[in-house]
């Protein structure tokens, strides 16, 4: 009869359960060896012995094989495995699992975490050699490629590896540009003292043209970087000096021609990042679930490399979808059961993301909405990006708050410090709801945008009369944002309040408009212009006319 098999207690959840029956189909048909059983089944012994351990669900063809041998009912056991498979797909891992994931999910991968970032080995070392050879160096790639964890997981941990010889930096300091790049980053711009090179990552450079209004502040903090391309001999050999890399979205490249020294800078050193092909999404996926002392089935590491190799802008997604199948994992093993319940890579977004939704109100769906859509910059001829936030801007109510934290603990915004942000712009355009209410919203949240700045504005003016809406925006913004019931309840305090003084100060000014309006437009207007032309022409004839002396 061969080896006994450990006990099982079909109590202890659905995999030993399912198990246990598998066990007892074969107790019933005599307990036949699984030597003999395997001459039937073709497959070998210690398969059809491992799918009844109940450590994890055998594949379906195992499963049949293993019934069939045994007399067991195969539609029966068919039904049962489709649903326990589905059961296990859908149930991420206990919340108290304090396991660490070997993937990052949308997340970019920070510079903590090299010894997890796999398949970009020789791009590093082709950034690395570039920045020791020039000082203003540019990462261009599609939104999703990897340029931020190519800086942080690549770049910036090669450096620190590097001995004082070799040209370690004497620091390294990351920055992403904001609204006010330079008020906020001046401090940054300055070299540490001493021999050895400071160097500057700008990530997500695009910002300076996304976020930053002021064409003067962007010039400005433009200019302050393009000093670090210098030769030697122009400074002083002992002075401090700047390196400086930046990344950039490949759509926002164009751009970078507004400014004469950034096109001479983009031209002498700029390294592209492109897809992965189907070798480098091998090694993405197999090599952090190996460090994990993870098992991929060979069948959905195929799946995902037929998938995702060569596609610009996938890894957020991959990533994304490798995550929630760890946390969907069968003991140790990632599933290609898993990965097709949770939609592959293009569904696995908004599969997490639709879990998260499913159990709001509508009350909250709508605070998401709101939320949501504040955290997008609606394109002008260019795709649309992520906007970060300030926390009080998106949380004005316990509610909200809640809301909030329930998008972030699903890792589709990340929280640093007090400003929110998507957790990566793949979110647009691969969440349905979330594009669809985007193309919805596109003029709402234009205007928006504009009445955000300008209630800003008018808060720093010291609520200055002359920074309130009039004419045509506040008309726009008067209609597109006041209902019976008040202000729109997305609005934050301080747009309420500069909306709500804007139309009430607007009363006082518009009848006297009105009222030029409507005489401009009747006969009364014809009759003035004459009287006016009148008084002009016998005023010349009497002044033509009069006596000299």
């Amino acid at each position: 009869m061969g080896r006994a098999e450990k006990p099982l207690d079909p109590d202890a959840g659905p995999l030993p359960r399912f198990a246990h029956g598998l066990r007892e189909l074969r107790r019933i048909a005599g307990s036949p060896t699984y030597r003999a059983m395997a001459a039937r089944a073709g497959y070998s012994a210690p398969t059809l012995s491992g799918a009844a351990t109940g450590e994890r669900l055998p594949s379906l063809p195992v499963t049949l094989a293993y019934v069939e041998v045994c007399g067991g009912p195969r539609e029966e056991w068919e039904r049962r495995w489709h649903a326990l498979a589905d059961a296990l797909s859908a149930r991420p891992v206990a919340a108290d699992d304090d396991e660490p994931a070997p993937y990052r999910g949308l997340a970019r991968y920070g510079t903590e975490d090299g010894a997890l970032f796999f398949g970009r080995d020789q791009l590093v070392a082709d950034l690395v050699a570039l920045v020791r050879e020039h000082r203003f160096v540019a990462v261009v790639g599609a939104s999703g490629s990897g340029k931020s964890s190519l800086l942080r997981a690549g770049l910036v941990r090669e450096l620190r590896g590097l001995g004082e010889r070799d040209g370690r930096p004497a620091a390294l300091r990351i920055c992403t540009p904001g609204p006010t790049p330079l008020r906020t980053h001046a401090a940054l711009l300055e070299p540490v003292p001493g021999d050895a090179d400071t160097v500057l990552v700008v990530d997500q450079f695009e910002e300076v043209f996304t976020l930053c209004r002021d064409a003067a502040e962007r010039a400005e903090f433009i200019g302050r970087l393009l000093p670090a391309r210098a030769p030697a001999d122009a400074r002083p050999a002992d002075g401090p000096r700047l390196r400086v890399v930046i990344a950039v979205r490949a759509d926002f490249y164009g751009r970078c021609t507004d400014h004469h020294g950034l096109v001479d800078a983009l031209n002498a050193a700029t390294l592209l990042v492109g897809p992965l092909s189907p070798e480098q999404v091998r090694e993405a996926v197999v090599k952090p679930a190996a460090a994990g002392r993870l098992v991929v089935e060979r069948a959905l590491t195929a799946r995902i490399v037929a998938d995702v190799a060569r596609e610009p802008g996938a890894l957020p997604l991959m990533s994304h979808a490798l995550l929630e199948l760890w946390r969907r994992r069968r003991s140790r093993t990632l599933t290609l059961e898993a990965y097709e319940a949770i939609g592959g890579v293009q569904g696995a977004v908004a599969h997490t993301a639709e879990e998260v939704f499913a159990g709001f109100t509508a009350r909250r769906t709508a605070l998401a909405r709101g939320l949501l859509l504040r955290l997008i910059t609606p394109g002008e001829g260019t795709p649309d990006t992520r906007r970060p936030a300030a926390r009080a801007e998106l949380a004005g109510s316990e509610e909200a708050e809640q809301v909030l934290e329930a998008l972030v603990r699903a890792r589709l915004l990340t929280v640093d410090g007090t400003g929110v942000d998507l957790t990566h712009e793949a979110l647009i355009t691969a969440w349905p709801r979330l594009r669809d209410w985007v193309e919805g919203d596109r003029e709402r949240m234009r205007l928006q945008r504009r009445l955000t700045r300008s209630a800003g504005e008018w808060e720093e003016l010291g609520r200055d009369p002359g920074a309130l809406y009039r004419g045509a925006r506040l008309l726009a913004a008067r209609d597109t944002f006041l209902t019976a019931d008040g202000p729109a309840p997305d609005l934050t305090p301080l747009e309420r309040e500069f909306l709500t003084v804007s139309v009430r100060t607007g009363r006082f000014v518009q009848p006297a408009l009105v009222r030029l309006r409507r005489f401009v437009r009747s006969r009364w207007w014809l009759v003035f212009r004459l009287a006016v032309l009148c008084a002009v022409v016998l005023w010349t004839v009497w002044f033509l006319n009069r006596d000299h002396p």
